[in-house]
């Protein structure tokens, strides 16, 4: 049974998982055949075993991040049926992926709760030197963010994060029905190829770059001068972009990754 207070939408419908198993080269009629450095998967919240199985099929090491403890009793026997199967309990915000991996490459799998989507993608991008690529089945109204470019309407801090790790794309759009429960609204398949904009960029500080990122988005509505003015002169901001052909009135929704991080990096030059 689901626990809704753990955000739980199982993926029951056999139909879809086979097309997620395809969509992210797992499935025995579309498997990617890797010769590269070694790596494993790291599957988040993995329910019943859903795409466990599709996973571990594979023959590469996987490793089945569980909370719930039904579940993970569940996942302990499918891991009697493959020996490169390990269940770990516990809370995926807390378990330290980078000691599972062991040096290795990291795939990441989830059907990630939808409350919580945020700060699992900011774990995840905590270790991206160590992930290849990430597969998530999300909220489509979130979806839809960390794909969106700027000018649009869902363009936001969420999307310059997501974009400056990876390169983002949604590969399938999942109805309520897929889902035992059904959620209440639609969900989608986002898969993340590493690494993004931070590659060409190459900040020194992708902290401070992404703070300054969260301030310029603190007020959509707002200018960028008007977010930006607790650490910087406003006259300085206005100068600052229209030395790079942008309107002293521009918002931060109006500029691409690259945009940000070159105003970023003058503005800091510059001082407060």
């Amino acid at each position: 049974m689901a626990r809704q207070r753990l955000g739980q939408h199982f993926l029951r419908d056999a139909g879809w998982r086979e097309q997620i198993a395809r969509a992210i080269r797992v499935s025995r009629h579309a498997r990617e055949r890797h010769e590269g450095e070694p790596y494993c998967w790291i599957e988040i919240g993995a329910g019943h075993g859903e795409m466990t199985e599709y996973l571990a099929a594979t023959g590469a090491p996987v490793y089945a991040v569980e909370l719930d403890p039904p579940l993970i009793s569940k996942l302990r026997q499918l891991a009697g049926r493959f020996p490169n199967l390990t269940v770990i309990a516990g809370d995926v915000l807390e378990t330290d992926l980078a000691e599972i991996a062991t040096g290795r490459k990291i795939k990441l799998y989830g059907n990630l709760p939808y409350y919580i989507t945020s700060p699992i993608l900011h774990r995840f991008f905590q270790l991206a030197a160590m992930i290849q690529e990430i597969h998530i089945v999300i909220q489509l109204e979130v979806a839809l963010r960390l794909v969106a470019r700027p000018g649009t309407r869902d363009y936001g801090y969420l999307s310059v994060l997501t974009q400056y790790y990876s390169r983002p794309s949604i590969e399938l759009q999942l109805p309520p029905g897929a889902f035992q429960p059904p959620p209440e609204v639609g969900s989608a398949l986002v898969s993340m190829k590493l690494p993004g904009e931070n590659e060409r960029l190459q900040l020194a500080d992708s902290e401070n770059f992404l703070d300054f990122v969260k301030l310029s988005f603190a007020h959509k509505r707002k200018t960028l001068v008007n977010n930006l003015r607790r650490r910087f002169a406003p006259e300085l901001i206005k100068e600052t972009l229209m030395q790079r052909k942008l309107r002293a009135s521009a918002r931060a929704e109006e500029l691409s990754v690259g945009e940000l991080a070159d105003l970023c990096l003058a503005l800091s030059s510059s001082g407060t």
